[in-house]
């Protein structure tokens, strides 16, 4: 944001965008976007037309943006055009770019074993800070925020506030991530943030994370592309290589990617292996909302998770934090 007074159009923005709660970084972006459309445009926005997005839509694909860069320009001018503006008919003009989609790299248990091994000092606090991206498979800017009260021992749950989407929801709590976390707390001593920074009233910041990450797989000769969501991948690769029904997978991750029922089980029963269940654990925390997405039902609001699983599918992703 500049200094210099706000124009009219730049305020109508903003207030559209706070009315429907937008997070601070995508108001960010999507003020950029449009601001680098009204460059391209050498004009008011008020005025563009339909040849105006066709020829700018098409400047930035002879510039070499990426398809991620385009949808996200293609989602700032539609919210622009339609809700600012009022010009739906513009919106619909704009086209989304397809790509491929790329399966993530995974890690091997013995992988994340050496990679946590050679997270960087001093103290446990990467260590530990990593184990949880992989132990309870959460994202990287979800492990930053996570304060010590958020440690649920009694029913091995790990409360996440405001993830992706701002959205609550409880993770699952492994005995050895625990085991993790409390040598690192009783290093660190914290009443705040599980894993403060360099200032204490401030928490560890993703950036400086996933620079940890980096440094402990080139410490583990394990390439460069190894970052915290590798092992969140990693987490839900090796849950479902170990037979873990998807359907848990999903829940555990608070995906809504619908899955029909199948010979063996409901859309609303769920096999919870034993590695997974803890003693006196409430897993009807682990519920995912009944709302829809896309044409499909997310299978509807869980009411409850079945239990039954033999001990054979412990799996190996909890190998690497033994």
């Amino acid at each position: 944001m500049s200094d210099q007074p706000i124009s009219d159009l730049r305020r109508r923005m903003l207030q559209d965008m706070a009315v429907r709660q937008f997070g601070e970084k995508t108001q960010h972006d999507y003020i950029r976007h449009v601001e680098a459309f009204a460059r391209f445009l050498g004009r008011s926005p008020e005025t563009v037309t339909v040849d105006d997005l066709r020829r700018f839509q098409f400047q930035q694909v002879a510039d070499g943006a990426q398809p991620p860069k385009m949808n996200t320009q293609a989602s700032a001018l539609r919210f622009f055009l339609s809700i600012t503006l009022g010009r739906a008919d513009l919106a619909h003009q704009l086209a989304r770019t397809h790509y491929p989609r790329k399966l993530p790299r995974i890690l091997s248990a013995d992988d994340v074993a050496r990679l946590l091994e050679a997270s960087p000092g001093p103290g446990l606090k990467y260590k530990a800070a990593l184990s949880v991206a992989y132990g309870a498979g959460l994202r990287g800017g979800e492990v930053v925020m996570l304060r010590v009260s958020d440690i649920d021992s009694k029913r091995m749950l790990i409360r996440v506030e405001m993830g992706k989407g701002r959205k609550d929801r409880h993770a699952m709590l492994s005995p050895q991530l625990l085991e993790v976390l409390r040598a690192w707390w009783r290093q660190c001593r914290s009443k705040g943030w599980l894993f403060p920074g360099k200032d204490p009233l401030l928490p560890l910041t993703a950036r400086q994370l996933n620079r940890a990450c980096h440094l402990a797989a080139e410490a583990a000769d394990l390439g460069s592309w190894v970052s915290p969501h590798a092992l969140r991948h990693s987490f839900a690769t090796h849950l479902l290589e170990s037979h873990t029904d998807v359907r848990v997978i999903q829940v555990l991750f608070e995906t809504t990617t619908y899955c029909p029922p199948t010979a063996h089980r409901s859309a609303d029963l769920l096999s919870i292996p034993s590695a997974l269940r803890r003693d006196g654990a409430d897993f009807e925390a682990l519920r995912l909302s009944g709302r829809r997405t896309g044409c499909h039902s997310a299978a509807g609001r869980l009411r409850r998770l079945h239990t039954r699983m033999d001990d054979r599918a412990s799996g190996g992703a909890f190998q690497a934090l033994s």
